[in-house]
């Protein structure tokens, strides 16, 4: 009897590619030659093409895989025939050959052999074609038909399936990487180089923001094309953001379970290639054409005063745990790219996703700074989101910010330069790392996020929290060196409720997700306005769109870098579901209709307002903490906080519940100097948030604070042309409408 390990799946054409006669649905077709192979060089990894010697012109292979035993090119001509190279030079652990006539739009692949051992992590086979880690282009897409796994999938004793190899042929079902032909310098672009303090951050999916607008030739909606038009440009230039952040654009494939239900992954974080932008949104090609049509769209935004930061995903592949597909890593190296539990069968999963890339390794670590340089010195972006980034921090096994990943970015002289965003937790034991990542790191603040949606469904037990996310977040990040912009302030993201959600849904609602409603968090902490979903109540209509001007409002004048999700400043809804995911549809696609209506024009109009004057004030936008103590002979401080009666908070007012608070910020106290050396000041304001359900009394606060107010914001105004203007004198009692934000000028 035979063990499963010894028993094989059943094998394709021996033939295929070694020069010998194939067998494809019984026709007979010849193999071209194997071409020459030169030793080439073991750098730069990937295939580049080049003018190798005697001015031959060709594309020089190198591949790391140090367990290997043999690697092979594979090249495919117009009709999908393969050519299969042998590499073999072996340099440092890295495979290399220049191969003459190969030119960009050559689409190719590798095979790797080695050992089949999965009890010691070895998964090499040879009859898996593999996609380039360092790909600049991916034509194809990623289906996962049995053929693309290194194991038997379908193996009738699943427990032991994954140590059963299978031996046919992946090659005609998964995508091949394409030689592209760098050639492009940037010397026409500028980059704005937005101070961070001064940024406004809207984050977008480059398909479901234009798949849908009008303006915008259907040929090129849904694109980066698309994302380039003047239609959509116009649209970021009149709302006031200073840099749009990408979902994520690297290659990526879709899971199993989504496809066998018919679904697509939309989000895209599933990564399989680093280096290539995704090919599906692009326009004009996928043979290398997407690179430059990326390219250009980066220049237009640049052009327009707007910077690209990517969401990346660097802490799994798509090539989930033991019993996922071997598309890439997997069958190039897999011990060397992945974390191994003791049974190194099986993988350490950090992420959810079924493995965890070990960034400790050097060759690994390689690989994502190789390709953050190239994003940023080869495509021109400006910055990186990194998902789960505690993943990365991680050293062995316990997150480490002295670990291997920090300090490389640290000390690079291109990725310290550009904007670096942590989403700082992952699954782990001790992944959670708000505040905790060093200096140069911005970090999604989701202790941000939950006070701000508390407060204004009135859930908060007092306003300690508030205080400290309305100013900076200074109890997270006053240390090291790190300023006010670490913070980076949200109230939603693409991973849950819409705004407009957040206000009519008090549960979420995925069951178009086909998981039965499990998935997506249940800690929305929403409130619906008294009626689940979408309604024709006028009244309850009328309140969502105040809670969705107060939180916006609390959004853009709290200090640190705001960021908006894209449709949120149109009231787009995804129907109740917080995790769409799989919804490459109406879900998720922006809906730019909303822009006839007018209660949702008069939103964005607040949104583009509220940025405007955010840019204008640098009170708004502070480069330092503030101090809480008086600068002047006066007793005026640079932060004040007061109670409805017109009087400053003790500490007893900070513990005991409250719906009411004004924040006053001092425009004479901003520390730094400007461009020119002049000290930098400003117009006072006096903010006062109120999450009660009635209107209430607030005694504005007199000399030495001011004189007299005018009112600059009424969030319980649909149309905000109505509410400046006004003025009052200091220590007057005014009437705060029932859940608004006021927002008033020291004269």
């Amino acid at each position: 009897m035979t063990s499963a390990a010894e028993q094989r799946a059943p094998a394709g054409d021996p033939a295929a590619g070694s020069g010998q006669p194939s067998a494809t649905n019984g026709a007979r077709r010849a193999v071209p030659p194997v071409p020459a192979v030169w030793p080439g060089a073991p750098t730069p990894l990937g295939a580049r093409f080049r003018v190798g010697p005697d001015g031959v012109a060709g594309t020089n292979f190198a591949l790391w895989a140090a367990g290997a035993e043999a690697v092979r090119v594979s090249l495919f001509d117009e009709q999908g025939r393969e050519t299969r190279v042998p590499l073999t030079e072996l340099t440092h652990e890295i495979w290399h050959g220049f191969v003459p006539g190969v030119m960009p739009g050559q689409r190719y692949g590798y095979r790797v052999e080695g050992r089949w051992d999965p009890w010691t992590g070895a998964r090499w086979n040879p009859a898996k074609l593999l996609l380039d880690p360092y790909a600049r282009a991916v034509d194809g897409e990623f289906g996962l038909p049995p053929e693309v796994y290194g194991h038997v999938r379908d193996w009738p004793d699943q427990s032991v399936a994954d140590t059963v190899r299978d031996e046919r042929d992946s090659a005609p079902y998964v995508p091949k990487g394409v030689v592209v032909h760098d050639d492009d310098d940037w010397s026409d672009d500028r980059r704005p180089k937005t101070p961070w303090a001064d940024s406004v951050i809207y984050e977008l999916h480059v398909r479901g923001f234009t798949r849908l607008h009008p303006g915008i030739p259907e040929e090129l909606r849904g694109t980066y094309a698309g994302l380039a038009h003047p239609a959509a440009i116009e649209h970021l230039v009149k709302l006031g953001v200073t840099a749009v952040e990408l979902l994520p654009v690297h290659q990526f494939a879709h899971e199993d379970h989504l496809l066998r239900r018919g679904m697509r992954n939309y989000w895209g974080y599933n990564s399989i290639g680093y280096f290539a932008p995704h090919a599906a949104y692009a326009a004009s090609g996928t043979t290398g054409q997407q690179v430059g049509e990326f390219k250009r769209m980066v220049r237009a935004l640049h052009a327009a005063g707007i910077e690209v930061i990517l969401d990346v995903v660097y802490n799994h592949t798509a090539e989930a745990g033991e019993l996922g597909p071997t598309l890439s890593l997997k069958g190039i190296d897999n011990r060397g790219y992945y974390r191994l539990q003791d049974d190194a069968r099986r993988y350490a999963d950090y992420t959810g996703c079924g493995n965890t890339l070990h960034v400790v390794r050097p060759q690994v670590l390689r690989l994502i700074t190789d390709s953050l340089r190239y994003w940023v010195t080869e495509m021109g972006v400006d910055g990186f989101r990194f998902d789960l980034a505690a993943a990365l921090a991680r050293s062995m096994h316990d997150v480490d910010m002295l670990s291997p990943f920090l300090a490389v970015i640290a000390q690079d002289p291109v990725l310290r330069r550009v904007k670096l965003i942590a989403e700082p937790w992952d699954i782990g034991s001790g992944g959670y790392q708000v505040g905790a990542f060093p200096p140069l790191w911005t970090e999604w603040n989701d202790r941000y996020r939950n006070a701000v949606r508390d407060f204004w469904r009135h859930a908060l037990p007092d306003v300690r929290e508030m205080g400290y996310r309305l100013s900076g977040s200074s109890d997270l990040y006053a240390w090291g060196g790190r300023r006010p912009y670490a913070s980076v302030n949200f109230v939603t993201a693409h991973d849950g409720f819409t705004l407009r959600d957040l206000v009519s849904y008090g549960t979420k609602h995925n069951e178009a997700n086909g998981e039965n409603n499990r998935d997506g968090t249940d800690d929305n902490r929403s409130w619906n306005c008294g009626t689940e979903g979408e309604t024709g109540d006028e009244r309850v209509r009328a309140l969502r769109r105040r809670q969705l001007r107060n939180l916006l409002t609390t959004l853009l004048l709290s200090t640190g870098v705001p960021m908006l999700v894209a449709g949120d400043e149109l009231g787009r809804t995804q129907r109740g579901n917080n995790n769409a995911y799989c919804q490459d549809n109406e879900i998720s696609w922006l809906d730019w209709s909303l822009l006839e209506e007018p209660g949702w024009r008069a939103l964005f109009d607040l949104t583009s307002r509220l940025i405007a004057l955010r840019h204008r004030h640098p009170v708004l936008r502070r480069r330092a903490f503030f101090s809480g103590r008086a600068q002047t002979a006066d007793g005026l401080r640079d932060l004040a906080w007061f109670t409805p009666r017109g009087a400053e908070m003790t500490e007893g007012d900070w513990y005991a519940p409250a719906a009411t608070l004004g924040m006053y910020l001092s425009g004479r106290d901003i520390p730094g100097r400007d461009e020119r050396g002049a000290p930098v000041v400003d117009d006072s304001f006096l903010a006062v948030l109120h999450a009660g359900d009635r209107p209430a009394p607030f005694v504005l606060p007199g000399p030495p604070w001011a004189e007299r107010y005018e009112v600059v914001v009424d969030t319980s105004a649909e149309e905000q042309e109505r509410a400046p203007g006004t003025v009052h004198r200091a220590g007057a009692q005014i009437t705060v409408p029932a859940r608004a934000v006021l927002l008033l000028r020291v004269a």
